[in-house]
């Protein structure tokens, strides 16, 4: 739960000094462990470096301002970040940076360590050790089972409180419907249903003074006064168009789970689509510029966010689907045709001339839960639809074998004649 901080300038220093302290702890934790090698000595742990930050506190007085708490549960993250990276579920660990990381975590009881109140309607106040109460804009009760919570600093200059809770799921409808969800450059959502839901981006006006701005901040003198101003005027516009983003997300992934009892998407790989096709100085890579512009489209579509809060809201009830030719597969007759889909918003079936939106008919294969098997086609009840006719041989009485054509043979029944005189079957 996320809530807009309000510090006043005395304030805002002290959180500004939480932060310095929390990245400053956290990157001589990341020092220490890559300075180990193999044949060395293992990396510090949580609790011999709790006992190197007490020294140091003791050393330096400008560390020692500080909250021991901030700086402590600096070393606790970041051991848990190692536990994660060992795991293989995360990165490993790297630096942060001053202007671009700004965050501290507190964890504790609620009452002793940290404390939250509300003072008005729109008005409530959260304890920070060593800066005080500091006003944040009450838009929801802050639940008594939160145990941390974490303050940072967007690009744009807004500080944030974010209270750790565990939001409980949506129900669906109870009606057993099930949806399929097709997500995409252009129509960022398409639904079988028909309905295609798009991102809010940037308006034109706004796009093109971030491109002056862009202009602007590659002419300024590094360390500049003035490339700090245009750097944070070019941080509001991305905040803004960041926070569209997170609205449209928020609100499509409420309705979807509400609407629908089962939700399936495709199962995409975006770690592995988003790659750079740089290449290497060896073997360089080809269409670079367009390919960098299809991955920031992926990312500003908000692929992997939209399934991350439906997972979240919709527990148990979102399905991946294997996303092979669901753009290519006729959804009324089955039939599987890179050349169906004429542009990107129309396909048309080669077989039996289905008219239909690209996005639309995918996000309906989605939904039925169409997968291709090694052949590249459906497999319906009695077979393929779009395999040639297969001989099978029977035995009649005169002895000699007819062809016969297998289920599935394209719909036509028919038995070629046999040859007279000759006792074999003709080519079919």
């Amino acid at each position: 739960m996320r809530f807009r901080l309000t510090p006043t300038p005395t304030q805002e220093q002290g959180l500004l000094d939480h932060c310095a302290h929390a990245r400053f702890v956290w990157n001589l934790a990341v020092e220490q462990h890559q300075h180990w090698q193999p044949g060395r000595a293992s990396a510090p742990g949580y609790v011999e470096q709790c006992r190197q930050l007490t020294e140091a506190r003791r050393a330096f007085e400008w560390l020692a301002a500080g909250s021991q708490t901030v700086q402590q549960q600096a070393l606790r993250d970041f051991t848990q970040a190692m536990a994660n990276f060992f795991a293989g579920t995360h990165r490993r660990p790297t630096w942060r940076k001053a202007g671009v990381h700004e965050g501290f975590r507190i964890v504790g009881q609620r009452g002793r360590q940290w404390d939250a109140r509300r003072l008005s309607h729109k008005t409530g106040q959260v304890w920070i050790p060593k800066v005080g109460w500091v006003k944040f804009r009450w838009s929801r009760q802050v639940p008594d089972e939160a145990k941390s919570f974490r303050v940072n600093r967007d690009r744009a200059g807004r500080w944030h409180v974010c209270f750790a809770v565990i939001p409980t799921p949506i129900d669906g409808p109870g009606t057993g419907e099930v949806v399929g969800v097709d997500r995409g450059v252009v129509v960022s959502a398409a639904l079988s249903t028909g309905e295609q839901w798009s991102v809010p981006g940037l308006r034109k006006t706004e796009a093109d003074n971030l491109r002056r701005l862009q202009r602007r901040l590659a002419r300024a003198k590094p360390g500049s006064n003035r490339r700090a101003r245009v750097k944070m005027a070019i941080g509001r516009i991305k905040a803004r168009e960041t926070d569209r983003r997170k609205d449209w997300v928020e609100q499509t992934s409420t309705a979807l789970a509400r609407s629908y009892d089962v939700i399936r998407v495709e199962d995409l790989r975006i770690k592995n689509m988003v790659r750079s096709a740089r290449g290497t100085l060896a073997a360089p890579g080809t269409n670079v510029r367009a390919k960098a512009g299809l991955n920031r489209s992926i990312h500003a579509a908000g692929w992997g966010l939209l399934v991350t809060r439906l997972e979240q809201k919709a527990s148990g009830r979102v399905e991946k689907i294997n996303p092979a030719y669901t753009s290519q597969i006729c959804h009324a007759c089955g039939h599987r045709a890179a050349e169906s889909r004429e542009s990107q918003a129309v396909f048309r079936c080669r077989t039996c001339g289905h008219v239909d939106d690209a996005d639309v008919n995918a996000a309906k294969n989605i939904a039925a839960g169409r997968a291709v098997t090694a052949r590249g086609a459906l497999q319906p009840l009695g077979g393929a639809v779009n395999r040639e006719p297969q001989p099978v041989l029977t035995s009649v009485e005169t002895g000699l074998e007819s062809p016969a054509l297998t289920p599935g043979g394209g719909g036509r029944q028919f038995v070629p004649s046999l040859v007279a005189g000759s006792g074999v079957s003709p080519a079919i």
